[in-house]
């Protein structure tokens, strides 16, 4: 069986930042790396108490997700009882730019979406 060549045509194909999207922007992703990244190494529960709108099983999940794809470092340390620690790895911090980015852009943007969403409901009513 051959692998699927590539079609230039198919657009998720074709763009290339589809699979950082797909990493980066799924759903608790951002408030997971933005918590890491702003204060630091966090235990489970701290990390779940500055972000208290997402589940403990849902969180479990995208902190494994995150180690897997090497953006969070996991600790294991030893102790009785054991603690684990949660920290933003290099490869998560190199994504400080594009979110500083993006920030911008929110800050600039936002309203006139606000106004466009305004607009396209009033005239759909």
């Amino acid at each position: 069986m051959s692998a699927r060549v590539p079609d230039a045509t198919d657009p998720v194909l074709a763009c290339p930042i589809a699979p950082v999207v797909d990493i980066v922007f799924s759903r608790w992703t951002t408030p997971v790396l933005w918590a890491l990244h702003e204060y630091g190494r966090q235990r489970f529960v701290q990390l779940h108490r500055r972000i208290p709108a997402v589940t403990p099983k849902v969180l479990t999940q995208r902190l494994r997700q995150l180690e897997r794809d090497g953006l969070v470092v996991r600790t294991y340390h030893p102790e009785v009882p054991p603690r684990v620690e949660y920290e933003i790895s290099e490869l998560g911090r190199s994504l400080a730019p594009l979110f500083a980015h993006l920030a911008e852009w929110a800050s600039a943007h936002l309203d006139e979406v606000e106004r466009a969403r305004d607009s396209y409901d009033a005239a759909s009513r």
